[in-house]
């Protein structure tokens, strides 16, 4: 994910938004590698949001900041963004992996999500279009069987130029999507 938004975003100005920013991982990398542009990281829990606030610091890294809330719900109305990324709960609750390696110390709510594991990227998907500049892009991490079933979800949202990402193993991954008002 970081790496797609990275190439995308390359050259660009404006600020990036991470939702679900969780220890700040992404957020953080964004920031180091962007140090001339703002990040903002939301979490829903006020625990994600202090880990990610002492990994910056940790890191030095400035040009970060984070919030609580659910998805947009911190974000001031009229702020815009030119690149929202998220690694959203994607998997659906029926998913036999949920009892199966190290995902069963997760947190569930950090994993699953209705709608097949697409609730969440629907939602952010419909929401983003009143945070994206003109020509800003959305980008979604998701399961490696669900590229054609985001894609589907962005276009019928109106987002232009949507393409998936294959990860290193060659799987669907990343898919993201540029918003043009028409």
């Amino acid at each position: 994910l970081v790496e797609v938004a990275l190439d995308k975003t390359y050259g660009q100005t404006g600020s990036i938004l991470d939702l679900g920013t969780g220890t700040g991982a992404i957020a953080l990398a964004l920031a180091s590698e962007l140090p001339n542009r703002q990040v903002m990281g939301v979490d829903l829990k006020q625990e994600a949001k202090e880990l990610a606030e002492y990994n910056a610091a940790q890191l030095n890294i400035k040009n970060v900041t984070f919030d609580q809330g659910s998805w947009f719900e911190p974000i001031a109305e009229g702020t815009k963004f030119a690149l929202i990324v998220s690694n959203p709960p994607y998997i659906d609750e029926k998913d036999p992996h949920l009892s199966q390696g190290d995902v069963r110390f997760e947190p569930k709510s950090a994993l699953v999500a209705d709608e097949n594991g697409l609730a969440d990227i629907r939602h952010i998907s419909d929401l983003a279009r009143q945070y994206l500049e003109e020509g800003g892009w959305l980008a979604f991490e998701h399961g490696y069987d669900q590229g054609e079933a985001v894609r589907e979800i962005m276009r019928g949202f109106g987002y232009q130029q949507v393409v998936t990402e294959k990860d290193y193993g060659g799987n669907d991954r990343v898919t993201l999507g540029c918003y043009q008002p028409s």
